[in-house]
């Protein structure tokens, strides 16, 4: 596999098709029209990812190459990204990114002692994070085009499971990310047990007026998930699941459903998920 060792944000569109289409012409036989390629932070398509990011946190919070590069340049090495492709159009359809750690180290718990009061080492104390492998959820993006509808149930269903499976093979212990309030309110969604990183409430982040640092137990995700769509679909009692009740009468509830079929099994999807071998 050729890497890259240049980290760019700022690909240009001739530059993403061409590194799209290498990577179809070595992985032929695609049979979805979307796939989630999983590469390490040193593969050509790596940049695709990071071009995916730049653009969706520019048209958002106005953080431009500079930015990214600033943020972003010390956890490069640690990172993985997950960009999803459009196979029809030959083109990246959306990308998500973790940086993998133990604790400290992570962009989330090395940046929220400054907004939330709290050190590092109580956030970690608190969560029980004594060393095991933790996973920094640092990226979520769907491109526009991409946005409503099914495009965006399969572009989002696809990022959050591949995160799911990659993670399930790293055996990662512990989640911890920062969510702005759109996407607090999807991860609400789909059952997530979003526990408050050391009790903290919102606060200004990096262009977000309403941000939220979050921990969350791994090895529960999938079940959690899944179990959500059970309830919004009656195949399970409501029982103490607030989040189901209030959706049952929301006009999202059956793709909220659909939603955490997708993330929480993987039916449809996993075939769909090309990891590094």
């Amino acid at each position: 596999m050729q890497t890259t060792t240049e980290v760019r944000y700022d690909l240009d569109t001739a530059e993403v098709r061409r590194r799209v289409t290498a990577y179809l012409a070595a992985h032929p036989g695609q049979t979805s029209r979307f796939i989630s390629a999983v590469v390490a932070n040193d593969h050509p398509l790596a940049n695709v990812g990071r071009t995916v990011e730049r653009l969706i946190f520019e048209e958002a919070f106005g953080n431009d190459t500079a930015v990214m590069l600033a943020e972003y340049g010390p956890y490069e090495d640690r990172s993985l990204f997950f960009v999803i492709i459009d196979c029809k159009d030959g083109v990246p359809a959306g990308a998500g990114r973790i940086v993998e750690g133990t604790g400290i180290g992570l962009k989330t718990v090395d940046d929220a002692p400054a907004h939330i009061g709290v050190p590092a080492e109580a956030i970690l104390a608190t969560h029980g994070m004594t060393g095991e492998k933790a996973w920094d959820y640092t990226t979520v993006a769907v491109l526009p085009q991409y946005r409503g509808g099914q495009s965006q149930l399969m572009v989002s269903s696809l990022i959050h499971r591949t995160f799911l499976v990659a993670g399930a093979r790293a055996q990662v212990r512990h989640v911890v990310t920062m969510l702005d309030r759109r996407a607090y309110r999807n991860m609400a969604m789909l059952g997530i047990n979003l526990q408050p990183l050391a009790g903290s409430g919102p606060f200004e982040y990096l262009g977000s007026a309403e941000n939220r640092a979050v921990y969350c137990s791994f090895p529960e995700l999938a079940g959690d998930i899944a179990a959500r769509g059970e309830r919004l679909l009656g195949v399970r009692p409501i029982g103490d699941d607030h989040g189901a009740r209030e959706l049952l009468e929301h006009p999202a509830r059956l793709i909220s459903a659909r939603a955490c079929e997708l993330v929480g099994t993987g039916k449809g999807l996993d075939e769909h998920i090309i990891l590094p071998a």
